[in-house]
C-alpha cells in the first residue's frame, strides 16, 4: 500500500478515537446530573498531557519505536474507555463520579500521548521517504479530521451522543487502530553506542530548547493559545442545547442536531489544513500563529452574539472560523518545532509541544472555563452564555496582542 495512503489511514483512526466523544461528552455528564463536572473531564486531558506526552517521547525516542509503542498506548486507552462505557452502561444515572472519572483519565492517560507520537511516526517516515513534511504532511493530517468527522456524525445520527455508547466506541476504534499499527513503518531509537554513552538519560534534551529565547517564548505562547483549544469542545454542544429551553429555538436544527453543526469545525479544518503549507512558506510561523490567535477571538465572539434562529448564520460562521483557530495553531505549531529540532529528539519535541499545549494550557483553561461559566450559572442551571464567550474572546485577544509585540522568530525557521 502506498505509504501517504497508510499514513492517511492510521490519522484517520487516531482522531476518530477522539471525535467519538469529545465534542459530546458534556452531553453525557449533564444527563446524569455530571454538568458542574464537566470541565475536570477535559482538564484532566490537559494534566496527563503535563506529562505523558513528555515520557513516551523520551521512551520512543531512546527505547521503544515510535510506531509499536503508539498501539501500545491505544491498548490501554482503548480497554479502560471501553470499561468506562460499561460503568456508565450498568449503573446509569446512579454512575459515581470517582469510578467514572477514574477509569476515563486513564484511558485518556494514555491516548494523549499518541497525538505526538502518530506526528512522530508521520514525519520519520516522510523523512525516510525523500519528502518534504511540511508539503506532504498536510494532505495526510486531513484525514485525521475527517475521521473526527466521521465519528461526530456516527454518534449524532444513531443516538449515541448523550449515552455511555460515545465512551463505548472510542474504545473499540483504539483497539482496532492498535492492530493497525503494526503495519505502519519503523521508527529509529538511539542505537547502542548513544544509550550507552548515557549524556541524556532521561531523554531531556529536548526542554534545553527554552534556552533558545524564540522557542521559549514560543512554547509559552503555546501554552497561553492552547487553553483555548477545549473550551468550545467542553462548553459548546451543551451551550448550543440550552436553547431548547426556549420554545422558538427548540426545534430548530442547531439544537436538535448539536454534534453534526459543531461538525462544521472540523470540515472548516479539511479545507484549512490544505492551506498551512502556503501560508507557513510565504507568511512564516509568526503570522501563521497571529492568523490563529485573532480566528480564536472571531470563534467566541460569534458563538456569543448568535442564536440558533436568525442568528444561525454566526454560529455557522464561528464554526467555519475554527479550521483557521486550530489548524494555523496546533499543526502549523508542530511542523514549526519539526523543522527547529534535531531529529535525534523529534519524538521528544513533539511531546514538549503536546505538553504545553494539550498540557499545562488546557488544563488551564478547562479548569478555568469551568470556572468562570459555573460562576455565571444562576440557581435554575441558566448559563448567561454571552457574557462567558465574550470573556473567552477578550482573553485570546490580549494573547494575539502580546505574541504579535515580543515574538520574533529567525528567517529561517520562518520558511
Amino acid at each position: 500500500m502506498n505509504l501517504k495512503v497508510r499514513l492517511a489511514l492510521m490519522n484517520f483512526m487516531e482522531f476518530a478515537v477522539w471525535g467519538a466523544y469529545l465534542t459530546c461528552i458534556g452531553l453525557y455528564l449533564s444527563r446524569i446530573g455530571m454538568a458542574s463536572e464537566i470541565g475536570y473531564f477535559f482538564a484532566v486531558q490537559g494534566i496527563v498531557s503535563i506529562f505523558m506526552p513528555a515520557v513516551m517521547g523520551i521512551i520512543a525516542d531512546k527505547w521503544i519505536p515510535a510506531q509499536r509503542l503508539l498501539g501500545m498506548c491505544h491498548l490501554v486507552a482503548g480497554a479502560f474507555m471501553i470499561a468506562a462505557g460499561w460503568y456508565g452502561y450498568t449503573a446509569g444515572n446512579s454512575s459515581e463520579f470517582s469510578v467514572l472519572f477514574s477509569l476515563y483519565t486513564i484511558s485518556v492517560a494514555f491516548y494523549m500521548p499518541t497525538l505526538a507520537l502518530s506526528n512522530s511516526v508521520s514525519y520519520n517516515a516522510l523523512t525516510k521517504a525523500g519528502l518534504d513534511t511540511v508539503k506532504a504532511f498536510p494532505p495526510i493530517r486531513v484525514f485525521g479530521t475527517v475521521g473526527f468527522i466521521c465519528s461526530m456524525w456516527f454518534v449524532d445520527l444513531t443516538g449515541f451522543k448523550s449515552t455511555q455508547n460515545i465512551l463505548v466506541t472510542s474504545g473499540v476504534l483504539s483497539l482496532i487502530l492498535f492492530c493497525y499499527t503494526f503495519t505502519l513503518p519503523s521508527c529509529p531509537v538511539e542505537n547502542s553506542s548513544d544509550r550507552n554513552d548515557n549524556k541524556d538519560p532521561f531523554g531531556l534534551k529536548a526542554f534545553t530548547l527554552f534556552r533558545q529565547k524564540e522557542m521559549a517564548i514560543f512554547f509559552i505562547f503555546s501554552a497561553l493559545l492552547g487553553a483555548c483549544l477545549q473550551i468550545t469542545n467542553g462548553f459548546a454542544t451543551p451551550f448550543l442545547e440550552s436553547f431548547s429551553s426556549i420554545a422558538e429555538y427548540a426545534d430548530t436544527f442547531g439544537v436538535q442536531h448539536s454534534n453534526i453543526l459543531y461538525s462544521i469545525s472540523q470540515m472548516s479544518e479539511v479545507f484549512c489544513i490544505l492551506l498551512i503549507t502556503f501560508f507557513m512558506k510565504h507568511f512564516g510561523i509568526k503570522n501563521v500563529m497571529l492568523i490563529a490567535m485573532f480566528a480564536w477571538v472571531l470563534r467566541f465572539g460569534l458563538l456569543g452574539a448568535g442564536n440558533p434562529g436568525p442568528g444561525v448564520w454566526m454560529f455557522i460562521l464561528s464554526m467555519i472560523i475554527y479550521g483557521v483557530a486550530f489548524d494555523f495553531f496546533n499543526i502549523s505549531g508542530s511542523l514549526y518545532v519539526d523543522m527547529t529540532t534535531d531529529t535525534s529528539m523529534r519524538s521528544s519535541a513533539q511531546g514538549l509541544f503536546m505538553v504545553m499545549t494539550n498540557g499545562i494550557g488546557a488544563t488551564v483553561g478547562s479548569l478555568a472555563a469551568q470556572y468562570y461559566v459555573t460562576a455565571h450559572t444562576d440557581t435554575n442551571g441558566m448559563v448567561e452564555w454571552p457574557t462567558c464567550w465574550y470573556a473567552f474572546a477578550a482573553y485570546a485577544l490580549i494573547i494575539g496582542v502580546v505574541f504579535a509585540l515580543i515574538f520574533h522568530p529567525k528567517k529561517k525557521a520562518e520558511a
